[in-house]
């Protein structure tokens, strides 16, 4: 890995980081590198204290923002979808139509706390589909533990 790749991924993690603190304080509940049933990865997902489901994409770098098109996929798995930033990254680009700030809130945040600079609209799933995804968190989330405690469970199971 190079070093510009550590830096990378050690800003994405304090994002993480700053983010998970933001939502604790607020009562949302989150787990990070969640699978979901597409075959993407959610950054961040995590239920609010009313059952709805949310979603963090994380970007440290202005060309990782302008090269992901993959975005759009999360869409379909959560009622609320934020991108989180570092602060100083230029969020310019995220309020072009082709981030549809109309569905998108904002993030910013680093190691030790986070701001919502632009709030997600709410976009509910259908009251089945929030079952399914609230239940694969969970078990993603109790698998994650179990593992935790004890590492020989690790080959059992999902992959959440």
């Amino acid at each position: 890995m190079t070093d510009s790749a550590i830096l990378q991924a050690e800003t994405a993690a304090m994002v993480a980081r700053g983010i998970a603190r933001l939502f604790a304080r607020n009562d949302i509940w989150c787990l990070a590198e969640m699978p979901l049933r597409n075959g993407r990865r959610a950054d961040l997902m995590g239920v609010d204290p009313k059952g709805r489901v949310i979603i963090v994409e994380i970007k440290v770098q202005r060309a990782d923002l302008l090269g992901d098109g993959k975005w759009p996929d999360y869409l379909d798995h959560c009622d609320r979808f934020y991108w989180g930033l570092p602060p100083g990254l230029d969020r310019g680009p995220l309020e072009g139509p082709d981030y549809r700030p109309d569905c998108c809130g904002i993030i910013v945040a680093d190691g030790y706390d986070g701001e919502i600079v632009r709030p997600a609209p709410l976009h509910p799933l259908a009251a089945a589909r929030r079952k399914v995804e609230v239940e694969r968190l969970a078990r993603a989330s109790l698998r994650r533990m179990t593992v935790a405690g004890d590492p020989h469970c690790a080959p059992w199971g999902g992959d959440g």
